[in-house]
């Protein structure tokens, strides 16, 4: 009988998940020894050996359900960008994104010790160490956003896998909404509109705005005044129904998208890798770490 304490320690040991520990030492009739040898034969324990290398490449997916009431963005992170071209990774994330939709995770380690609807018996991060160890590189379940909804749904993806967009609209159509997608991939908004900017970074900008102001030599009341009138383009930089579309500069996407009779409720966007850092080593380094290693 394998005791849930066994399962642990071999676990705390190879990195490996729980199912696979528990295979091995059912295996080995609890011989831990052979259970680890076991676990490195079959690549396994390549994943705890990789999980300190920097995972910035990967891809960005996006997953609308067929009744088209759920959506889902999610990054999923790997050493290099060769890996995202790999079909075993690209289907791992596309596994990752349905079972966001249909499982409802509260976040990415919940998300983890879920059980796979692509691997029965397996959770999801089970899954995840064994395409590290087959593939090759550490790999991360970075982070997803989930919409859940009556209204319109829809996705847009960038550059093979590089900037992932995910839209709520009321009324419209797809084709407007798939625009305001292509939209917000281009223009980059950070919120919806300017009710949404936080107090503290509206404060930060107005003071930014004023010591320019009063750096061009503007007297205090002046510069408050010149300060307002900076803010709209502030506004028309951040927020999206206050950008100028992209098909048509004269017309703002708030009005364009009224004028349809629609209106966004929420939106996300997702840069594969922004935010991350990016380790960056020549081959002269590398090789002389591996001598010293």
């Amino acid at each position: 009988m394998i005791t849930a304490s066994q399962v642990k320690e071999l676990r705390e040991k190879t990195g490996a998940g729980m199912m696979d520990c528990k295979k091995v030492l059912t295996e080995t009739n609890g011989d831990e020894e052979k259970a680890i040898e076991l676990l490195r034969e079959r690549g396994i324990t390549k994943a705890a050996k990789k999980s300190d290398r920097i995972a910035a490449e990967g891809l960005v997916e996006a997953y609308i359900t067929e009744d088209g009431k759920v959506g889902v963005i999610v990054e999923v992170n790997a050493e290099t960008d060769f890996v995202a071209k790999n079909e075993e990774f690209r289907n791992f994330v596309a596994d990752v994104a349905k079972q966001i939709a249909l499982k409802n995770p509260a976040n990415v380690e919940e998300l983890l010790d879920q059980e796979s609807i692509a691997e029965a018996g397996k959770t999801v991060r089970e899954v995840l160490t064994n395409k590290i160890a087959t593939i090759g590189e550490n790999m991360s379940i970075r982070r997803f956003e989930r919409f859940e909804t009556n209204n319109l749904l829809e996705s847009y993806i960038h550059g093979d896998g590089k900037i992932a967009v995910l839209v709520e609209m009321e009324n419209g159509t797809k084709e407007l909404a798939k625009d305001v997608c292509m939209q917000i991939a281009a223009a980059r908004p950070e919120f919806l509109d300017k009710e949404s900017v936080p107090e503290a970074r509206l404060a930060k900008e107005m003071e930014i705005l004023k010591a320019q102001a009063m750096n061009e030599g503007k007297p205090e009341a002046i510069a408050e005044k010149i300060v307002q009138g900076r803010l709209g383009k502030f506004y028309s930089e951040i927020c999206l129904v206050e950008q100028d579309f992209v098909k048509d500069p004269d017309t703002k996407v708030g009005k364009l998208v009224a004028d349809n009779g629609a209106k966004i409720i929420r939106f996300a966007r997702f840069e594969k890798g922004e935010g991350l850092e990016k380790r960056e080593e020549n081959f002269a380094e590398e090789v002389a770490k591996q001598v010293k290693g």
